[in-house]
């Protein structure tokens, strides 16, 4: 068999960087590490026995030097809002397949825009390769398969209590935004917490409140449903992001604000401890209402989402480096079926009773 094909993970010293790094060598692959922090990558990779590359995302010549060579290159710095564009300008410039691990919307719909350019190039654009979103895609392109004329799609997801430095800064970017759907294909925006729905995820209705989650990009991508909303648990800890985000839209707007709360954030967020990780779950619903009226559902219950992002963006990663590929954008579902999910330790689906 042929050796995998050179591989780099980009923020590999950061807290998700270092479990996908984890993951990957335990499949086979030696990847370079890079990142910002010349320091704790350098440590990192000398530990492991890998290669690292230092560059500023910056500094375009400096980050395309860095990729050159590389086949694929997998972005865990976030927030990717502000890492994808230029990870991404350096990968179409240096011909590598561009992955991440983003759940972020706009960073999704921005690595989807570049479809045509990647597809000249010969490359792959797969964002989302983590719990965000590969097990959710799966599932929607499950239980669109199994409707008839869909009309709209509905994602809840319950579970995602631990926060990773990354993740607290990539939230405090939210605070103060408006709550987005995506109606008749194009995106529109509601007051924070105005939208509600019960969903069960196992032990009876809960209710939930929509949120900007990045499905409604790679749902929409993946099944063709032109009307989806996602949606979080309504825990305490979501009610009051969402009720500090309607009120308090107008500090978050302050010039700099989200940018300081998010450094803030990746400073005193600590990181999720391994035996809370192993005793956490989380779940995942899919419903899709056709035109008639009738619901399709389906459930996905996986191991905590950072444990899960590990194993699965490792395994793509793996498997795009073996030439898995599809040039252009790609959606997780679209390339590697609705089933691939179900290949990881702890992943159940269950499809619910129709009506």
């Amino acid at each position: 068999m042929a050796a995998p094909a050179p591989v780099l993970i980009y923020g590999a010293n950061g807290f998700t960087g270092r479990l996908i790094v984890e993951a990957a060598v335990e499949r086979g692959l030696s990847p370079v590490l890079a990142g910002r922090d010349a320091v704790r990558v350098q440590q990192l990779a000398r530990s492991l026995g890998l290669d690292h590359r230092i560059a500023s995302l910056s500094h375009p010549e400096e980050l395309a030097d860095a990729l050159r060579g590389m086949s694929v290159v997998l972005n865990a710095a976030g927030p990717f809002a502000s890492t994808a564009r230029p990870l991404l300008q350096a990968c179409l410039q240096v011909k590598a397949s561009y992955l991440d691990i983003s759940g972020e919307l706009e960073a999704l719909e921005q690595v989807a825009a570049h479809d045509h350019e990647a597809r000249t190039r010969g490359v792959m654009l797969l964002p989302g390769v983590g719990f965000d979103i590969v097990p959710s895609d799966c599932l929607c392109a499950h239980v669109a398969r199994r409707a008839a004329r869909p009309s709209s799609l509905r994602i809840a997801v319950s579970g995602l209590e631990l926060m990773s430095p990354g993740s607290g800064a990539t939230l405090s970017a939210e605070l103060g935004r408006a709550t987005r759907v995506r109606r008749a294909g194009r995106l529109q925006e509601l007051p924070p917490g105005e939208l509600t729905r019960s969903f069960d995820f196992g032990k009876g209705p809960r209710l939930c409140a929509a949120v900007s989650w990045g499905d409604l990009a790679c749902a929409h991508f993946t099944t063709g449903i032109e009307n989806v909303e996602t949606y979080f648990e309504l825990t305490p800890a979501v009610a009051a992001m969402l009720q500090t985000s309607r009120y308090g839209a107008w500090f978050f707007n302050l010039p700099g604000m989200r940018e300081a709360l998010a450094r803030q954030a990746k400073l005193w967020t600590p990181e999720p401890a391994a035996v809370e990780r192993e005793r956490r779950r989380a779940t995942i619903v899919a419903e899709v209402e056709e035109v008639s009226g009738r619901r399709v559902r389906a459930r996905l219950t996986t191991p905590e989402a950072y444990t899960l992002t590990a194993r699965v963006a490792a395994e793509i990663l793996r498997r795009v480096a073996a030439a898995d590929l599809e040039p252009g954008f790609q959606t997780p579902a679209r390339l590697l079926g609705p089933q691939f999910i179900l290949g990881f330790e702890g992943v159940q689906r269950m499809d619910i009773e129709l009506n």
